[in-house]
């Protein structure tokens, strides 16, 4: 027969041992706090993506997408016919060529990055110095310069597509109520048009609108840390970026980190006024993993080079690898997608 003693004392370690182990409910509720806590944090500073960039001085239309498609990928926009505007913002590669600079109609490379065309409608003004307003601007200013695309006039290219039947017919649909719609001005606003569509909702986006499953838990470290270092000071909005003029470099000359050779004052090329050398426009982060090279030179390729400069350049902190680490992974949560039917090039008109 069993002592009472032994029953007794094996019912005490018993009780001991299940006090003692960790309360699954509490230890979920309190995980679940901090999440909502990031979330809500998030949800402060930055806002999911719109489906499309509306401006209501020009009207997206299918008639209007239809021709800015082909004009997008339309060579004839070039004087020798060797580009168009997918050469250097290829659809097919989250808008860009991944090359430092661009090879332009002749041969020649210009001195600044070509940045994605993905989500720049959304940006408050365009080019790296910022010397357009918007896309509409934008999309003329390619075109014309001679580095780039080498069209020698407005009235070269308005000519050389009057030229070209279905191109009349294009027009008059997109813009009905214009007697002579084939202008340059409508080039513009019909390709600016199909520019504004160019959104990518990520992964990022869901977790915005509430679903906190969206990002890893990695990519949510990676979230806290970006935020908690102080990217957010530039790295906001819809676009974290692309919303702001900064100094690149405010802690020590840019040049020093990223080696650049080529010494490009950034917006006071533009404007000559001494307290704008050095700043650009704050580019976006959306798709920041599949666009490399970094910067208004392209003379960083790697995405953790590039967090570690920008955050000794702008901050003045020393992150550790594993910081830089989960910075990138969050920055992947920031890839998005464009369907295949806009990627996919049109059949493009009848040369002549």
């Amino acid at each position: 027969m069993k002592s009472p003693v032994l029953f007794a004392l094996f019912g005490f370690l018993l009780f001991v041992a299940c006090n003692n182990q960790p309360d699954q409910k509490t230890e979920s509720k309190a995980e679940t706090m901090v999440e909502n806590e990031l979330l809500n944090q998030a949800q402060a500073i930055f806002q999911p993506i719109v489906a499309q960039a509306d401006n209501a001085e020009n009207p997206i239309t299918p008639e209007k997408l239809t021709l800015g498609k082909m004009l997008y990928f339309d060579t004839r926009l070039s004087k020798t016919g060797n580009n168009s505007c997918n050469s250097c913002h290829n659809l097919a590669t989250f808008g860009v060529d991944n090359l430092p600079t661009s090879k332009g109609d002749a041969g020649k490379f210009g001195e600044r990055n070509s940045p994605t065309v993905l989500n720049a409608a959304i940006h408050f003004a365009q080019f790296w110095d910022g010397r357009a307003k918007d896309v509409e601007e934008q999309a003329g200013g390619p075109i014309l310069n001679p580095v780039e695309m080498g069209i020698p006039s407005k009235e070269f290219l308005v000519k050389k597509l009057k030229a070209v039947p279905e191109y009349s017919d294009l027009f008059q649909a997109a813009f009905p109520a214009d007697k002579d719609p084939l202008t340059y001005l409508n080039i513009q606003k019909a390709i600016a048009a199909f520019e504004r569509t160019l959104m990518t909702p990520a992964p990022f986006d869901n977790y915005l609108k509430g679903d906190a499953e969206a990002l890893s838990l990695d990519q949510e470290a990676g979230l806290r840390i970006f935020m908690d270092v102080g990217c957010i000071t530039c790295h906001i909005g819809q676009g974290l970026g692309g919303s702001m003029f900064q100094k690149f470099g405010v802690h020590a000359d840019y040049r020093t980190f990223t080696k650049s050779t080529v010494n490009d004052e950034g917006r006071k090329q533009h404007t000559k006024v001494e307290g704008d050398k050095d700043f650009f426009k704050v580019p976006s982060l959306r798709n920041v993993a599949k666009t490399a090279p970094y910067f208004h030179d392209g003379s960083i390729s790697d995405l953790n080079e590039s967090v570690k400069i920008m955050a000794k350049a702008q901050l003045n902190k020393d992150l550790t690898p594993d910081e830089v680490s989960k910075i990138v992974i969050f920055l992947t949560s920031l890839t998005g997608t464009l369907p295949e039917e806009v990627i996919k090039p049109p059949e493009m008109l009848t040369k002549k």
